[in-house]
């Protein structure tokens, strides 16, 4: 993803969407406190702070099972001292931290995760903590309101393709099959699940069998991921021509893997481009590629 710019008390701050969350810059954020040839020493400064290099050190240890405890010990015996003038590279590359990384080139600076950028901004003043969490928390409700938008839009097209489909089935294969009037369900269910298992890989009644608290209120579709959907809205278009070009189930069953197979393959691949698209942040107007130390958050967590 893109860096994402938001504007708090007239300071533009940029933020990083790494591998499982936002990274803020902080060098950004200085300079609400100085002028921006000096926002690198007021960062300095925040890291010389024994209550700092602590919250530092306790956010890594819940966070990061690698980080070297060990080693941030000589970091906070060294607090306060005059001579004691660490990096913020320097921190990463003896404790192996992640909630701190150094990007360089266009969008440069010190970046921190969002839990320790916002004491950094308290460090820089209260107020201003305040008003960035709440220019952060308007950007992430933007954020999913738009893929909310997007997903209701996809699931929408999804129904109202079903809707094509199952009227091409009552059109031409129910005339055909033998049936009572109260059993017509089972003919639009068989060709729900020729969907199911072409995109998916399961019937919907071995997820309902699987998930039986989640099938009370829910089906496999509602769980479907924006790609999925997108794809599953053009099985039903394909699936309704197929139907009524006469085509059995059979052949319209591997015809539709095979589409759903290449299109999900188009898609997940378009999301990569989309992610390395954004290491164009990496590179200068010049052309030149940014060194850029970012961390990898090592273990599934909840921020």
């Amino acid at each position: 993803m893109k860096n994402r710019i938001i504007d708090v008390q007239n300071v533009k701050i940029t933020i990083s969407k790494e591998e499982l969350d936002d990274y803020i810059c902080i060098t950004d954020i200085a300079k609400a406190k100085s002028n921006s040839a000096r926002a690198a020493d007021v960062v300095r400064n925040w890291l010389r702070n024994r209550g700092t290099l602590e919250y530092l050190s306790v956010w890594e240890q819940i966070y990061n099972p690698e980080f070297k405890v060990f080693e941030s010990e000589h970091f906070k015996k060294q607090a306060g001292l005059l001579t004691f003038t660490p990096s913020v590279s320097e921190w990463i590359n003896k404790t192996n931290a992640i909630g701190l990384y150094v990007k360089r080139g266009k969008y440069g600076g010190t970046y921190a995760h969002k839990d320790l950028a916002f004491e950094f901004a308290a460090a820089i003043s209260p107020v201003f903590k305040l008003y960035l969490i709440k220019e952060f928390q308007r950007l992430k409700e933007e954020e999913n309101n738009s893929r909310q938008i997007e997903w209701n839009a996809k699931r929408f097209l999804s129904k109202s393709n079903y809707l094509i489909q199952t009227d091409a089935v009552k059109n031409y294969l129910l005339p055909q099959i033998n049936y009572r009037e109260n059993l017509q369900w089972l003919a639009y269910a068989e060709e729900a699940d020729i969907l199911n298992v072409a995109l998916f890989g399961f019937t919907a009644k071995a997820w309902r069998e699987a998930n039986p608290e989640l099938a009370k209120k829910s089906n496999v579709r509602d769980f479907a991921t924006i790609n999925e959907l997108t794809v599953l809205s053009n099985l039903e278009s394909h699936n309704a021509q197929m139907i009524k070009e006469r085509k059995g189930k059979e052949e319209r069953f591997k015809s539709l893997q095979e589409i759903a197979e290449y299109q999900l393959n188009v898609l997940n691949t378009a999301e990569q481009i989309k992610r390395i698209e954004s290491c164009d942040n990496n590179v200068t107007s010049s052309g030149v590629l940014c060194v850029e130390e970012r961390p990898a958050m090592r273990n599934n967590r909840d921020c």
